[in-house]
């Protein structure tokens, strides 16, 4: 079921694996506007705002699986480009194991701070009861959520990024049809909700241990893969910890943003809502470049194949950064239109198309450090990418938006700009990062030593 992507041509690797990670990008979206959009055809205000703020609740968990998955991926996908079945299997196994302990642990951690999380959401008093059950439903299947993401994170480091897809396109064809039956013909409200999007991960996570089960991963897993090794546990923590904090903390920055947007009244608030979403579907092409690089080199490197690992990020520039500039100069033409197609209130639109204007050169912007975050994860070297999105979210992302708010109250252009140049920080800093350590050689050296090590210790073997 691995496929090497060590060889070939690179650009044809980065396309093949990243359109499926794309789609499934999009249907991940789309699976998370579903129930917004079928709740609104059968309830009222309170149950959609419920579900609202669930869904807001659910995605900055997910987005923090996610990246702590990170940390596997690049470590099976160095291990198969190594052609090192034997740690591929121990990355593989003490994965199992480490999630199986996260999962233990938010399932009970979360469930004590349901009421905790509504206080601190300002969940308005007609949604409390609607959201409470919303969180409490999803939070009991916060296993499947894990365990799906964790399969996902698996086969990717083997370099299949079309098994991810099918899991993602099963779950969403039964979350629709279920959400249809319990909201609609059951009238289940925001409990039928959350209930059609835990069911749909549980059916989503067996079918992907059938296929697992079916393929064959042609790597023998066996029980000592699942005891804990130290090397390889904390290459998978080392990777994964800053990936997933610094995913956490730009969702914090995007519930700061839209606070700051609330608070200039309820046009602008609807404005920067709608925008947030159109951005969403923008960055999908941005964010399978960041996966489509970490998997991609790290294979490459852990074949010692530098050169394609840089090549491989060479590309994935040239796509995310073209697709940045062209989606940035159409928005300044179609701004209006686009917005208009989730509102017909004059005012929102007019908000919203100053602030997409503005905000849309953070897809260029986002599209080159995210690139480079996805080459750095690949060196087991997230923290710089955890180092820059810190410093662009607290010296401007928050800030710029504060002031910009302040300064210019009649418009949201600013607010926009403020947005992207965060980005821009981010980028300068990956840049810049880049050149230090090519010049200096630190990754190379990095992987040499590793590799090195793993030599030196099969050879003590062999002699004994």
């Amino acid at each position: 079921m691995e496929k090497n992507l060590t060889s070939g041509s690179v650009l044809k690797n980065i396309v093949y694996f990243s359109l499926p990670y794309l789609l499934s990008y999009f249907l991940q979206t789309l699976y998370g506007m579903a129930d917004l959009f079928i709740i609104g055809q059968f309830e009222g205000v309170a149950d959609t705002t419920a579900v609202s703020i669930g869904s807001q609740v659910m995605h900055m968990l997910t987005v923090m699986i996610v990246g702590l998955a990170m940390g596997t991926t690049v470590s099976i996908g160095q291990a198969i480009g190594a052609n090192d079945k034997r740690r591929a299997a121990n990355a593989i196994g003490n994965t199992v194991t480490l999630f199986a302990v996260v999962a233990a642990g938010m399932f009970a951690i979360l469930l004590l701070l349901v009421n905790p999380i509504l206080q601190v959401m300002s969940t308005p008093q007609e949604a409390v009861a609607g959201t409470r059950i919303y969180l409490t439903i999803c939070f009991v299947g916060i296993p499947f959520i894990i365990a799906y993401n964790v399969i996902s994170s698996i086969f990717r480091g083997l370099g299949d990024s079309k098994s991810p897809m099918y899991f993602i396109a099963i779950a969403c064809v039964i979350n629709i049809a279920l959400d249809y039956l319990f909201m609609g013909a059951f009238h289940m409200g925001a409990a039928g909700a959350a209930l059609g999007t835990t069911l749909s991960q549980a059916v989503s996570v067996v079918i992907s241990l059938f296929m697992i089960r079916k393929k064959k991963m042609g790597i023998a897993l066996k029980k000592q893969n699942l005891r804990p090794k130290r090397r390889v546990m904390g290459q998978i923590l080392n990777i994964g910890v800053p990936v997933a904090l610094q995913d956490g903390f730009i969702q914090v920055a995007f519930l700061v943003i839209t606070i700051i947007a609330n608070r200039r009244g309820l046009n602008q608030a609807a404005a920067v809502g709608i925008v947030e979403k159109i951005i969403s579907f923008l960055f999908l092409v941005p964010s399978s470049m960041l996966s489509s690089v970490s998997a991609l080199a790290a294979q490459n490197i852990g074949a010692g194949k530098h050169d394609r690992a840089r090549e491989t990020l060479h590309y994935a520039l040239l796509i995310a950064g073209g697709f940045g500039i062209f989606i940035a100069i159409l928005i300044q033409f179609i701004a209006s239109p686009v917005v208009g197609v989730f509102t017909s209130d004059q005012t929102v639109i007019a908000f919203g198309s100053q602030y997409i204007c503005g905000y849309i050169f953070d897809c260029f912007f986002a599209g080159i450090h995210f690139c480079f975050s996805g080459y750095f994860c690949a060196y087991g070297k997230s923290g710089i990418s955890f180092f820059h999105n810190i410093v662009a979210i607290l010296c401007v992302r928050i800030p710029g938006a504060y002031l910009t708010s302040k300064w210019f109250p009649q418009t949201l252009f600013p607010m926009g700009i403020a947005t992207a140049c965060g980005s821009l920080l981010s980028a300068l800093i990956c840049v810049a990062a880049f050149v230090w350590l090519k010049q200096h050689k630190r990754l190379q050296n990095v992987q040499t030593a590793d590799s090195t090590v793993r030599v030196s210790k099969k050879h003590r073997s062999d002699v004994r």
